[in-house]
């Protein structure tokens, strides 16, 4: 079962970088406190799933955007306007904020509205995703 835990942790991380509801962190935290697993590996499965929640997030923005009226759409038009005006208030500093429940994914999405060049997004969401999962860690420590 064991075998699974790492997969598990990469799917439950990545899906909850996304709009469905899901939270990753409890998993982190149990798989931590379980004592068997390494504390660096499961930072870099949750980091990198996460990562790809996020590029999934900025490539909807970037090709589907044309849909986003019709009702499967994952975000409001509210979320959208909301993300839109962080991002041009701050910049793109504010994917360094990416995992921040609410705003982050919107966030990312509209960052592939704008067409942020992939490599600086991923360079600003993976720091700040990584970030966030070592102050889980520490925290489940």
């Amino acid at each position: 079962m064991e075998s699974l835990s790492y997969p598990a942790l990469f799917i439950a991380a990545t899906l909850a970088a996304t709009v469905l509801p899901v939270s990753s962190e409890v998993l982190l935290g149990a798989m931590l406190v379980s004592g068997r697993f390494d504390a660096v590996g499961l930072l870099i499965v949750a980091s990198a799933g996460n990562t790809l929640g996020a590029v999934i997030n900025w490539c909807l923005g970037r090709y589907l955007l044309h849909f986003r009226e019709r009702r499967w759409f994952p975000l409001s038009a509210q979320q959208l306007a909301r993300a839109e005006q962080a991002f041009q208030r701050y910049g793109l500093l504010s994917l360094l904020f990416a995992w921040v429940p609410v705003v982050g994914d919107p966030l990312t999405l509209v960052a592939g509205v704008l067409r942020v060049r992939f490599w600086l997004f991923l360079l600003l969401v993976g720091i700040g995703k990584t970030a966030r999962y070592g102050m889980v860690l520490a925290v489940a420590a």
